[in-house]
């Protein structure tokens, strides 16, 4: 049982008294850790309740919220030295990074249970520098970032389709989300060699896969092989629509899993890789996403994984 715990969280997904009651039950068994509480704000996502739960000597840090206060988290500690742990109590609607982790759902004794007592893994960070609005920033994200197509499916899925049909509600959500992602030109540098792609309206790096009902965008995504997974999509008419749902559906989907293929198959619309660099100019400004936040509209992005970044029970 870990001997001293920084409990971060997200006020506008659970209340203290809830996750007390959750701690009450996962350390019923053992002796209760030395726990700390540190509440997000609208001004602090995370990242400075983390620099304060280290400060006070936490050896854990669990992040009780969303995708949004776990990669808040996940940016401070990645950052940072010391090797101080995260464990996850998802909250959020996507908890995209605790489903490619294999984090219980739905059960707050029982992610705290992990929390308090799993092994950790090491997985990899990505690190994307990238212009807004005349500055310079730089983000971490867990599980994957881009512009285009990912992000409609993501928010365009109906929910109840999904609890019926699990991934293949992604597909249905594709047609109402074409209208959303034109194509633009690009220019694409990976692992400092050019892409020989250069009409693009989705792009897509990630160090986790999976979205909800099991839908895996990114297949050869693995969390600690210290590298990314680009998706480059790039159809503009029917015939490439038809070949990038065949690419997702069969090749990657239903043939790669009855076959058990070791490899993403990239086709006419659809580019598959694998890097650990990338740098994308786009010639006309797209709203960039991160582990499902929009940062803002861009035309310069670049990206870097940094490897067993961070350590997650």
């Amino acid at each position: 049982m870990t001997a001293r715990v920084g409990i971060i969280w997200n006020p506008s997904k659970t209340t203290r008294q809830d996750l007390e009651s959750g701690l009450d039950e996962a350390t019923a068994s053992a002796a209760a850790p030395e726990v700390h509480w540190f509440e997000t704000s609208e001004d602090d996502a995370g990242q400075g309740a983390a620099a304060r739960a280290i400060e006070a000597g936490a050896d854990v840090l669990v992040v009780a919220g969303g995708d949004g206060t776990v990669r808040a988290v996940v940016e401070h500690l990645a950052g940072t030295e010391g090797g101080v742990e995260l464990g996850i109590v998802p909250l959020g609607t996507g908890n995209l990074l605790a489903r490619n982790l294999g984090v219980p759902l739905d059960d707050v004794p029982a992610a705290l249970t992990r929390a308090l007592t799993g092994e950790a893994q090491a997985i990899d960070v990505g690190w994307l520098e990238i212009d807004l609005g005349g500055a310079t920033e730089r983000h971490a994200f867990a599980v994957m970032a881009g512009f285009g197509l990912d992000a409609h499916m993501i928010t365009e899925t109906d929910d109840d389709l999904k609890d019926k049909v699990g991934w293949l509600a992604y597909v249905e959500s594709m047609g109402r989300a074409l209208t959303a992602s034109d194509t633009l030109e690009v220019r694409i540098t990976a692992d400092d060699q050019p892409l020989n792609q250069s009409s693009v309206h989705t792009l897509l790096v990630g160090n986790c896969g999976t979205l909800q009902g099991g839908f895996d965008l990114l297949p050869d995504a693995d969390p600690g092989d210290g590298e990314l997974d680009l998706l480059v999509l790039s159809a503009n008419d029917a015939a490439g629509w038809a070949d990038t749902l065949r690419n997702m559906v069969w090749d990657n989907g239903i043939k790669r899993l009855a076959t058990g293929g070791d490899a993403a198959e990239s086709s006419e619309s659809a580019t598959h890789l694998r890097l650990r660099g990338l740098r994308v100019e786009l010639l006309e400004p797209r709203v960039f996403e991160i582990d499902g936040e929009d940062l803002g509209e861009t035309t310069r992005v670049e990206i870097a994984v940094q490897p067993g970044a961070l350590r997650v029970r």
